[in-house]
């Protein structure tokens, strides 16, 4: 993985993270939580759709943005 993959990584679990946080109408988790969100779900959606949805920074944003959805629910499902 170069330097520029693992910061257009980073910045998509970011832009997930904070995206997940906007739909599921949470506080969010701050900027670091955000991320852990965001990158966690880039994987988990990842491995769940394993490719259903197309490539590119689009088809890469959706998925991890499905991924850390997932993970927010089961999240607040934990914490109930």
């Amino acid at each position: 993985m170069t330097l520029t993959s693992l910061i257009v990584f980073l910045v998509i679990g970011l832009l997930a993270g904070w995206l997940a946080g906007v739909i599921m109408k949470g506080k969010g988790y701050g900027l670091v939580g955000n991320l852990i969100v965001g990158v966690i779900g880039a994987i988990l959606g990842g491995w769940l759709l394993g490719g259903i949805i197309g490539g590119g920074l689009l088809g890469s944003l959706i998925v991890a943005v499905i991924g850390a959805l997932i993970l927010l629910f089961v999240i607040r499902l934990i914490k109930k």
